[in-house]
């Protein structure tokens, strides 16, 4: 699972999100994210198939293609500018909005994941539900750390801005990819 995480859409999010919010927040929302996800995983089985593909796969085409304009169209000034303006009330309140955040674009995106298929195939051919619930949760959880993390210290060596600009290529790729995808099923 962890193998099969390391390349995928949702450690690349979870670095992005990393450049712009504590990396404690990101790995707290991400990881139940990811627990959540590998709990439907195991529970539902085969739940995940009966969602039509071109649905999950248009959210998740919108939701990167969202993702790239924010990372390519919205300037850091203007960012801080805004950031300056929260009152020390709202700064308090934004820690939960991390998290919030890293939880819902994690969750969202795992959907018929890779690694949440690869879960129910386990759970199918082990019949070992909990082995593969926690065998799966961890390695997702050590993704989150490893790219909560690893984009906090990317931002020490990479300036804001290329990272916003990679990452935003890279989101505007998947999306189109995405897309693609689904028209031409």
């Amino acid at each position: 699972m962890f193998l099969l995480e390391l390349p995928d859409k949702t450690m690349i999010a979870t670095i992005v999100m990393s450049t712009r919010a504590r990396a404690g927040s990101i790995v707290l929302g991400a990881s139940s994210a990811f627990v959540v996800q590998m709990g439907l995983a195991v529970v539902a089985g085969g739940l995940i198939t009966l969602l039509p593909g071109r649905v999950k796969d248009s959210i998740v085409a919108a939701l990167f293609l969202g993702g790239a304009a924010y990372l390519l169209l919205v300037s850091e000034s203007s960012e801080e500018a805004a950031g300056r303006r929260e009152g020390a009330a709202e700064r308090a309140g934004s820690r939960w909005r991390e998290i919030v955040t890293a939880f819902t674009v994690i969750f969202v995106a795992e959907f018929g994941d890779l690694t949440q298929i690869q879960a129910i195939n386990f759970t199918a051919k082990t019949h070992q539900p909990l082995e593969v619930f926690i065998a799966s949760s961890l390695a997702m959880i050590c993704i989150s750390f490893l790219g909560a993390f690893g984009g906090q210290l990317l931002q020490r060596a990479v300036p804001l801005r290329a990272i916003r600009l990679v990452g935003g290529l890279i989101f505007a790729g998947l999306g189109i990819y995405t897309v693609v995808q689904v028209a031409t099923a």
